[in-house]
């Protein structure tokens, strides 16, 4: 009968090693993309971040989503003892092609650590585009 579990010596050693989460930008920004009548939405979860430390941008097509939190001073972090710390501290980055969009249009809120991002659907064909017959 084991009341103690094998790993329980090397438990705190390889603790940080074995268990340290490895988050892709994609697993921690899970996005859901959707369309209304006039617009394509883009909902992604980004818990535990402030909106001041979110960043969104628009450039060649791109639509671009950054959150960056910073691990607390050291000052901050001798008062705390920790047993255990999972909390992921630096940068995400999500990219989404949406095309060439009227960025004066594309909108974007945050609340409840869901950022909710809208911009409209292409209006019009280009009136440049011409079809090439086949042979």
């Amino acid at each position: 009968m084991d009341l103690i579990p094998k790993n329980i010596f090397f438990r705190e050693i390889f603790d940080d090693l074995l268990d340290m989460p490895t988050l892709k930008s994609a697993e921690m920004m899970r996005s859901d993309i959707y369309e209304e009548e006039d617009n394509y939405i883009i909902e992604v979860d980004i818990p535990g971040f402030q909106k001041e430390n979110i960043l969104v941008d628009y450039e060649k097509g791109y639509l671009n989503i950054k959150a960056q939190k910073s691990k607390e001073s050291k000052d901050e972090s001798k008062e705390k003892r920790y047993l255990r710390r999972e909390r992921y501290y630096g940068e995400f980055k999500r990219s989404f092609y949406i095309g060439d969009v009227d960025e004066s249009q594309i909108k974007a809120d945050f609340e409840n650590g869901i950022l909710k991002v809208s911009f409209p659907k292409k209006q019009a064909e280009d009136k440049n585009k011409k079809l090439i017959e086949i042979n």
